[in-house]
């Protein structure tokens, strides 16, 4: 069941790409890799890892779209990475058990949940595009350690006005 929920700003690091849906893994990938990045710091993962979705194109064809980490504090950056910050806020959340091609569904009932909820999102038009201020999608199972979907926790959260 959906719940709105207060969040703290949650700093990370991050990469940022324009993707269609079939393209989502070119930025999704990138997860790996900047844990590995963090690793070789001597940090780790303050959180679950995630995808935020910033931007959908009026023709629905394309997205801007951020694979992060949390991190406990700022960290100076290199190369494409970026160091960002979650925005403190006033969260709908829901968590989707299952395999990741149900995350569309997923997201859809959270939003239908929070229209008959009277909620208003942090979201914005410009251009014919919506421009979000923080949808997330929260990976907490590592597929590497639970090998099948049907076991896979992903937290949904989608930041309100």
């Amino acid at each position: 069941m959906p719940e709105i929920v207060e969040l703290p700003d949650r700093p990370y690091v991050g990469v940022r790409g324009t993707v269609t849906m079939s393209t989502i893994p070119a930025i999704a990938d990138r997860i790996g890799e900047i844990v590995g990045w963090l690793a070789g710091r001597g940090l780790a993962p303050a959180g679950a890892p995630f995808l935020r979705y910033e931007s959908f194109e009026p023709d629905g064809d394309g997205m801007v779209l951020q694979a992060g980490v949390p991190v406990a504090e700022p960290v100076d950056v290199e190369g494409d990475y970026f160091a960002g910050v979650l925005p403190a806020g006033r969260y709908a959340t829901a968590t989707h058990r299952g395999p990741f091609d149900g995350l569309a569904g997923a997201t859809g009932a959270l939003l239908a949940w929070g229209a008959e909820q009277g909620v208003t999102w942090d979201v914005t038009e410009r251009d014919g595009a919506e421009h979000w201020g923080c949808r997330l999608e929260l990976y907490n199972t590592d597929p590497r350690t639970e090998p099948d979907p049907a076991g896979w926790l992903t937290d949904l959260q989608i930041r309100l006005a």
